[in-house]
């Protein structure tokens, strides 16, 4: 009996042992789910940081695409009233060199005129 309770309690010490390892192995596996969730934790929150920061790329985007367009539009209207401007400039130009070479006519046909009325009035006087 004694032999039997002997190897009973040598058994059972190394069940406790297994125990205790199997228990320390336990609380290592522990710490380490503890730091993984931690780290889950912290990646979870880095990732909604970056969706929400993707977020507010976007929206900015979308805004500064908005105000392109915009100014584009603007653009093309300042483009439209200016080649108005340019037609209405080139028109005028035109109309003011078309006078000027009305005025240099003009001013040949009243020397002319002046020249003959000179002539004239010298033959008047002579006569």
């Amino acid at each position: 009996l004694q032999k039997e309770l002997l190897k009973y309690k040598q058994e059972a010490r190394n069940l406790q042992g297994i125990k205790d390892a199997l228990q320390q192995r336990l609380v290592q596996q522990d710490a380490s789910v503890l730091q993984l969730k931690q780290e889950l934790l912290r990646a979870n929150m880095d990732k909604e940081e970056l969706h929400n920061q993707n977020v507010d790329l976007q929206r900015k985007v979308e805004e500064r695409n908005r105000l392109l367009a915009e100014y584009k539009k603007e653009l093309c209207q300042k483009d439209r009233h200016l080649q108005q401007h340019q037609t209405k400039l080139d028109d005028m130009l035109r109309q003011l060199s078309e006078a000027s070479y009305q005025q240099v006519d003009l001013e040949r046909e009243l020397e002319h005129k002046e020249a003959l009325l000179a002539h004239c009035m010298k033959r008047e006087a002579e006569e």
